[in-house]
């Protein structure tokens, strides 16, 4: 596409050059620069774009698009200043590739916890009823017959119409993703209005340097979504929810368990146990009022919670009953209360819970199974606030009957420093709960299986669906799920 068109999306100056040229594609990492690409500058808490705009000239950029001046770039090249060079980037990816939401049902989630599990529940009921979906989230991108990770949970705006372009001409008619707030606050998801917006819950988390600087701020951006949505389903049950609609533009569909809503399930439910199951059988009504009977193979309250967002997000798009039922049994989420397949008379599952709030819930769920004893494998990542690792050693030590404490994504910051501060968290929530620390995580996987009594559950946390780990600048190859399963065929043999 021509420049000029381009940049009627924006409020761009030009600044030099000839903006007609042929634009091809839109970068902002100077190291992906390919001939025919517009460079875009974008500031960052550690570098800031301006200062690589020749070297993106030097791969062949056609032109770039600045917050200020750059000097020493050649005088013939289109340059283009424009007042929020994020908000630029994303106007125009979203003209580049032909407003591609718009041409799908576009469904987003945002909250502290449950965005990835809701988010496949509601695929899987969107699936269920014969729509083709596309899944963009933590646990990466997806539609029927591709699969991708991805470095965001909602990836940059640039990076995110693409992906939108690429669902629409694999034939999707409906994208559900996960909103973060970052996501939000960084204009990652500028230009798109969503058909619907989904709440799950709000907790204090991403706090800190280069995320928000308060939990005011943190649910400011949350609150977001319900201005750029038509539909909002929100949970009545969260304290949080009344300011995360202050201004809200949308109408308001609501779901819960304890407080009066749209769509309401029974405080009574039914724990199901199997041999790779944990699950919940429930009871839920509509707002036409007749109580049905519903299954999730996931445990726990919150899953209950979770399979209501999925269910009202069906109601609102009259989708037919069967397909509800039928999507809420089937799903499965990687790395999302994950029963780990094992031959053995104890459970195993894997759980992307990384903070204090996560942990809670989960052990909090896996508890009302009445295992013989729960035992938790866990770290917390390196760079990132020490206050989620004092939470989650508090959480653990309250909640479990034996940690395993070891690491996580580490990062570059030293692991001996990551398991004080863990420490320091388990020793307030209770210094009587016997623990072990083993800092390589694999060497801990295997000492949890070696240790495993029948009854158990093991609750391995934190990773989740993640296939690698971060060790100081290295990423390694790391599958829990396939960790586990080839030292117990080993125990075995």
């Amino acid at each position: 596409m021509n420049l000029c068109e381009l940049l009627q999306a924006t409020d761009g100056v030009l600044l030099q050059g000839d903006a007609r040229v042929e634009v091809q594609t839109l970068c902002y990492d100077s190291r992906a620069v390919e001939p025919g690409a517009l460079f875009v500058c974008l500031p960052g808490l550690h570098t800031d774009g301006h200062g690589y705009a020749a070297r993106a000239v030097a791969a062949g950029a056609v032109g770039i698009i600045c917050e200020r001046p750059v000097e020493g770039l050649p005088e013939d090249l289109p340059v283009v200043q424009v007042t929020h060079s994020r908000r630029a980037l994303a106007q125009l990816a979203i003209r580049l590739y032909g407003e591609p939401a718009k041409e799908m049902t576009m469904i987003g989630i945002t909250g502290t916890k449950g965005k990835t599990t809701t988010a496949h529940l509601i695929d899987a009921v969107l699936t269920a009823a014969g729509r083709r979906v596309g899944l963009i989230g933590t646990n990466g991108v997806s539609w029927p017959g591709y699969t991708h990770p991805l470095d965001h949970t909602t990836p940059e705006s640039s990076d995110l119409q693409h992906l939108l372009r690429q669902m629409v001409d694999a034939g999707c008619d409906a994208c559900v993703m996960e909103v973060s707030s970052l996501g939000l606050k960084m204009d990652r998801v500028t230009g798109i209005t969503y058909d619907i917006g989904v709440f799950t819950n709000l907790s204090p988390d991403h706090i800190g340097p280069g995320e928000h600087a308060s939990f005011a701020e943190y649910r400011a951006w949350k609150s977001v979504l319900f201005r750029r949505c038509r539909v909002g389903i929100v949970n009545a049950d969260d304290p949080q929810t009344e300011a995360i609609l202050t201004q809200h533009t949308c109408r308001v569909v609501t779901y819960g368990i304890d407080h009066p809503a749209d769509w309401r399930a029974g405080a009574d439910c039914t724990l199901v146990r199997q041999p790779g199951l944990l699950g919940v059988d429930f009871t839920a009504a509509g707002p036409e009022g007749t109580p049905r009977s519903y299954q999730v193979a996931m445990p726990g309250r919150f899953s209950v919670c979770n399979a209501l967002a999925a269910m009202a997000t069906a109601g609102v798009l009259h989708l037919p009953e069967a397909a509800v039922q039928e999507g809420l049994r089937k799903a499965v989420v990687r790395g999302r209360v994950e029963p780990v397949p094992l031959d053995a008379p104890f459970t195993v599952v894997l759980d992307y819970a990384h903070n204090e709030a996560a942990a809670e819930n989960l052990l909090s769920a896996l508890r009302a199974y009445r295992p013989t004893r729960l035992v938790v494998v866990f770290g917390c990542g390196g760079s990132r606030s020490r206050v989620r690792r004092f939470g989650m050693g508090e959480a653990c030590a309250r909640l479990a009957d034996l940690c395993i404490v070891t690491e996580d994504n580490s990062r570059n910051e030293p692991l001996a420093d990551i398991l004080a501060d863990i420490r320091t968290g388990m020793r307030r929530g209770n210094p009587d709960t016997p623990f072990v620390e083993i800092p390589d995580r694999r060497q801990a996987l295997y000492y949890a299986l070696d240790h495993a009594r029948p009854g158990d559950i093991v609750a391995v946390i934190g990773k989740g669906h993640e296939t690698t780990i971060q060790r100081g600048s290295q990423t390694l190859p790391f599958c829990e799920r396939e960790i586990l399963e080839q030292y117990m065929n080993a125990k075995k043999a």
